[in-house]
Order: C-alpha cells, then structure tokens, then sequence
C-alpha cells in the first residue's frame, strides 16, 4: 500500500494545474485511502478516518448479495421462458453468466455516465468529487428491468444527476432521491418501455453474450440453425407469462397470482418464489433473503435508520389492514401480508427510504416520514389502476415534506424547552 501511496504522491503535483485531471485524481485517491488529515486542536471533534465514501461503500457492500441474485435470476427467467433448465438448480453457471453479461453493460453506462457528470461538475465548480453517486451508481442499475434500453437508462440518469442534484448544490443538498428520480422519469417519458409484461424478462442476447457463444449453444438447445426474423422473443414457448405478481392482482386479486404456472404447470408464484425472488421483476428488488441480509447489516453499522423500516412497515400493514376491511375490489382484498413479498416493498423500505440526505432527520419526524411513506405507497399500489406499485411515488413525495416535518418538529422541542426556562 506504501508503493502505490507514493506514486499518487508523485503525480498530484503534475496533474494540480488541470483543474479536471486534479478532481479525477482526488476522487481515485481518497476513494483509495483514508484521509491523512483530521481535525486539529483540543475540541470535542471526533478524529475518525471514516469519511462520507467509506459510508457509500459499506451501502454497496450491504447491496452485493441483491446484485449476485439479480444476476441469476436474470438468466433463470430468459432459460425459462424458452423451457430451458427450468428447475432452480440446473445450469446454474450458464443462467449467471447470462445474467452478468446482461447486467454488465447496465452497470457500466449507469457509472460511467453519472460519475462523467460528478467530475465535469466537480471540475467547474473547483472542488472534489462528490460522492453520493456511488451508491445511486449501484441502486440504479438494480431498479430497473432487465431489459432496458441503454440509451434510455443514460438519458434518465443525466436528468437525474443534473436537475435532481446538481441544481440544487450537488451530494447532501438534493432534496429527491437520485435513484427514485431516474426511475420516475423512465416511467413517465418512457411508460411503454417499463410497462407491460415483457420488460421484466430479457429475452435477447447482446454481443457480449455472443463472444462468449451463448447465443450458439440456445439455438443448439432449441435444436434450431439461426434466429428467426422475428427476434428471440419470437421462441418463448407457450404458456410463459413475464407478468409481474402485482400487475396480476391488479387485474384478478390474489386469486390471479396463485393460479398463474410455469410452462411445466409449476406455480409460479408460489410463497416460496416470491420470498426467495425466483420471479419476474425489477433487477434487485426480487430477493427478500438478500434485501434482509442487507437491512440487517446497514442497521449494526448505523448507515441506515431501523425508525424508517419499522415506521413505513406499521404504515404499510395499517393501510393494508383498512383496505382488507373496506374490501370492494380483487386487489383490495389482497391479504395485507402479501403485500410486504410482493413487488419491490422491501428494497424501497431498506435501500431508498432511509436515504440520509433525502429522509427526515429527526428522531420523531423519522416516525412520521416513515409511516407516510407506507400509508401512502399502499394507497398508490392499490388504488391506482395504471400503476400498481407505489413506493416510488411514495418515497419522493415525502422526499419533498421531509424538511417541513423536521421544522415543525424543532419548532415543537424549542417551545418546549422554552416552557421550561
């Protein structure tokens, strides 16, 4: 570690001049190693090399498990849709290794774009690279279909980092969530793209796929020369659905879910599937035993608010409650639990509500984001025909009350602590 410190040393005095080459090479350096310097003097100041990327990187750390499973699943839900290696177990390497090629050039555009952005303004502005983006640079690519297109996701990506938090001051000043931001804006710009059945499954194979063959031994497991004219999504076999658990109790209530099967009369989303992820949807959100592993390990560290999670399950569960009693509709008459393992419920309760810059920031008004953000959520899931999620919508609404929250709840301590002075 001593050797490649002083090679950075020997070439920050070449790069000073160039206020771009200089914000580069501080990102790579203080990304590499902790600060060398701390708060001088007596004081009460806490001297800690712990910085704001090291607190990034623990969230990408506490996001892998999520990243690993997606990659599978991805490849699982392509075989299966063509009645190829079915069962969990089989060709596990090949639907992994399909998954990754897949996720690969998701997970390079989402950085590569983001962080371009970050160091152009960076540079301009004259100081160092902020990091927040690291972990949008990983929730985004996690939130999205399998099958997105590139030029969309980049798109997207640009809007958010530009209007959404460079305009207002650049990481910790942004009062909407970078990744929610994006997603949002790929939903309305771009609802045909997201929407539907087919975009929770990737049915093609891209080029890196191609160097690696993978595109040969398909055809050759299908007993077929060449792809037809029609594309690959031409030769999903009959009876495979990419509809989601959610846009089918939208349509038929929970009876509509249970009864849905794989080509080989399976259910397809048993208790079981849903729980452990082996079904449609969005890259990360599908794996809850990964999603708790994760939860669990952002609360020992301190990086994510146990408040937050609680606060927005109580809101989701009474909501859900008093929807179960109301009853009148399919999707109503959801059992409430059900709810908690459908769709991206539990991502958006650990990873996006409890973004520290974007979250309310007292212990209380922590209490009252939170439940909104559930109560809310649920009412857009359920009562929204055109959008049956609703965390999204949820999260960046309170994203916008979170500082009003806070004030009257400051307000509220510093008259009482006047009362008693």
């Amino acid at each position: 570690m001593q050797f490649l410190r002083n090679i950075l040393d020997n070439i920050e005095p070449k790069v000073k001049g160039n206020k771009f080459l200089h914000t580069v090479f501080d990102g790579f350096d203080t990304f590499l190693f902790a600060p060398k310097t701390v708060t001088k003097g007596p004081g009460v100041h806490i001297r800690d090399g712990v910085d704001l990327k090291r607190t990034m990187v623990m969230v990408v750390l506490a996001l892998q498990a999520c990243l690993l499973f997606g990659m599978w699943n991805i490849g699982h839900q392509h075989y299966t849709a063509f009645n190829l290696y079915s069962g969990t177990g089989d060709a596990l390497f090949t639907k992994f290794l399909y998954g990754f090629l897949q996720m690969l050039p998701i997970i390079i555009v989402a950085n590569v774009v983001g962080l371009g952005i970050e160091f152009i303004f960076a540079a301009k502005k004259g100081h160092p690279i902020e990091e927040g983006y690291l972990v949008s640079g990983m929730l985004i690519p996690l939130i999205m279909p399998p099958d997105i297109p590139l030029w969309m996701l980049a798109i997207s990506i640009i809007f958010a980092v530009v209007i959404a938090k460079e305009a207002f001051g650049g990481t910790g000043m942004n009062i909407l969530n970078i990744a929610l931001t994006a997603r949002v804006f790929l939903f309305f710009a771009y609802p045909t793209e997201i929407s539907g059945d087919l975009c929770w499954v990737a049915f093609d194979y891209n080029i890196l796929h191609s160097i690696f063959g993978m595109e040969g031994a398909t055809l050759q497991a299908l007993g077929m020369s060449a792809v037809p004219a029609e594309g690959w999504r031409s030769l999903m076999v009959d009876g495979f659905s990419g509809a989601t658990p959610l846009g089918l109790a939208a349509a038929g209530g929970w009876d509509a879910v249970t009864q849905a099967t794989l080509p080989n009369g399976a259910a397809q989303y048993s208790i079981s599937n849903l729980f452990f992820g082996i079904i449609p949807g969005s890259i990360g959100e599908t794996c809850k035993p990964a999603i708790l592993f994760g939860m669990a390990m952002l609360i020992a560290i301190g990086v994510a608010s146990w408040r937050i999670m609680l606060s927005m399950l109580m809101g989701a569960i009474a909501m859900g409650l008093l929807f179960n009693v109301l009853g009148g509709n399919p999707f109503l008459e959801v059992p409430f639990y059900h709810h908690l393992i459908m769709g991206s419920f539990l991502f958006a309760m650990v990873y996006m509500a409890t973004d520290p810059v974007t979250a309310a920031q007292s212990n209380t008004g922590k209490w009252i984001y939170g439940f909104g953000i559930g109560a809310v959520g649920m009412i857009v899931r359920v009562l929204n025909p055109a959008y049956p999620e609703g965390w999204m919508l949820a999260i960046l609404l309170l994203n916008v009350f979170a500082p009003t929250i806070d004030h009257f709840i400051y307000q509220r301590n510093i008259k009482r602590r006047l009362s008693r002075a």
